[in-house]
């Protein structure tokens, strides 16, 4: 127990047993651990949006899209969890983050454009979650409002008091330490995932059985609308299930929280499978069921807003889960950025108390520690956030933005080119060229969802008041 409370504290005692192949503290993770954290950051409150995709795609191009950006993204993933040791796969030397494996296995100042693209995503990630909660939670007191004073009722509410709150919440969980802290919070947040897209599919499949399906098309779009609109949700359509599907912004943390023994790029493969496999399943039953139950005129979300509205308990149970999912995915997708800036100012300050001393504190049975300078950052990360979000009420238009300027980068092209780097695959072979032209599709895909994701900034800053948003 004496070993363990130092431990904590940041005091290290010579014992291999509690010390990795590289001398820093054990990593305890396993492939169930790293396939909670891939489902969470996957299967978001964004899968509830998926029938509407099928709606702008049809059926033909839309479950095959579906099935292709799964294929590409499991793909490159396992070409990224090979990157995280260098020189060899297995037994090289670690590379704790994405920029790290960019700027070791790329070089020149690569690194740093992989770095403003996944933080900057990530940062982007965090205040959409606010959004989307406080947005889950008014979902809750509407559908209440509709069930008691009837559906042609004036119920707006707004969401800053939400955002808040979560606000609040969230200041709480991200004295979390790290990946290493967090697979309890991953695993109930997976679980809730399932849990909301399941009712939807569930709601989805009642009204199909009970003959109240809409009118589909194996081509999509609405007869009544003129081909630029078609075409504008089409390419945000692609983009939503290519940016739905991408998780290598925490692929590499979540492989450094793996047990050196097995491999960890072993492991992260076995765990890329299960999650992209587990991702694709719940994608197609929302989206096909979603679209077969709403036809054409499917809202951007099936249980939130202008989705379904009875019966109501249902509704609020699976906005819950939302909410509870969201807590979580917050802070899978935060903890890369509190990293970063904590690895950071520890190696500019190592003699800092302030900066590297460990406090221990007990709660009846659970023993944790604090650090100052981790309460005082991560605090102010949260701080500003929920700021922005309150004063963006439309950020998720600018979340598609900045997710659509970081989707091809880190999903794709780092992926290759540092697979092309690691393999020495020579230039005009026929593998190199297999390669690019991947690299090249899904540039254009990315292109093509930033300039849709822009045409719809353009018109939420004409929409919304800073502060004044109500839902």
């Amino acid at each position: 127990m004496e070993i363990k409370k130092e431990l904590d504290m940041g005091v290290i005692e010579n014992d291999s047993t509690l010390l990795d192949d590289d001398g820093k503290p054990k990593r305890t993770g396993t492939v169930w651990t790293a396939s909670a954290h891939i489902i969470t950051a996957v299967i978001g409150a964004g899968v509830l949006s998926l029938p509407w995709v099928m709606a702008q795609l049809g059926w033909i191009i839309g479950a095959s899209y579906i099935i292709l950006i799964a294929a590409v993204t499991l793909f490159t993933s396992n070409l990224l969890a090979d990157c995280y040791r260098t020189p060899h796969p297995v037994t090289g030397n670690r590379n704790r983050t994405y920029m790290e494996a960019v700027k070791t296995n790329l070089g020149g100042k690569m690194h740093v454009i992989c770095a403003l693209s996944q933080y900057l995503n990530l940062s982007g990630a965090a205040i959409g979650y606010t959004i989307t909660t406080s947005i889950s939670v008014v979902s809750i007191r509407k559908i209440n409002c509709f069930h008691h004073k009837g559906i042609a009722a004036s119920c707006q509410f707004s969401n800053n008091p939400y955002m808040i709150a979560l606000g609040i919440v969230e200041i709480f969980l991200s004295q979390i330490r790290n990946f290493h802290k967090l697979s309890w919070l991953s695993i109930l947040a997976a679980v809730t995932s399932f849990g909301y897209a399941f009712i939807g599919i569930g709601l989805s499949l009642a009204t199909i059985i009970q003959g109240k399906g809409g009118s589909t098309s194996f081509i999509g779009g609405r007869k009544e609308q003129n081909l630029e609109d078609k075409v504008w949700n089409m390419l945000v359509a692609l983009g939503n299930v290519a940016l739905a599907s991408s998780y290598s912004q925490i692929a590499i943390d979540i492989q450094d929280s793996l047990k050196s023994q097995p491999p960890e790029n072993k492991v992260m493969k076995m765990a890329n499978t299960i999650g992209i496999f587990t991702m694709t399943i719940i994608f197609l039953l929302c989206a096909c069921s979603g679209y077969a139950a709403f036809g054409s005129h499917t809202p951007g979300s099936i249980l939130m807003g202008s989705g379904f509205k009875e019966p109501f308990w249902l509704i609020d149970v699976a906005n819950v889960f939302i909410i509870v999912h969201l807590v979580g995915a917050y802070q899978v997708i935060s903890q890369p950025i509190f990293r970063v800036v904590e690895m950071l100012v520890c190696e500019r300050w190592p003699d800092s108390s302030l900066v590297m001393q460990e406090y221990p504190l007990s709660i009846g049975k659970m023993k944790f520690s604090f650090n100052f300078f981790r309460l005082i950052w991560r605090t102010i990360f949260v701080i500003v956030v929920t700021i922005l979000a309150m004063a963006m009420p439309f950020f998720n238009e600018m979340l598609a933005l900045l997710g659509a300027i970081g989707f091809w980068p880190l999903t794709i092209y780092f992926p290759v080119e540092m697979f092309i780097s690691k393999q020495k695959i020579r230039k005009q072979t026929i593998r190199w060229f297999g390669l690019q032209t991947l690299n090249f599709i899904f540039m254009v895909v990315s292109i093509a969802s930033a300039c849709a994701a822009i045409r719809g900034l353009n018109h939420a800053f004409h929409k919304y008041k800073p502060f004044m948003y109500k839902a």
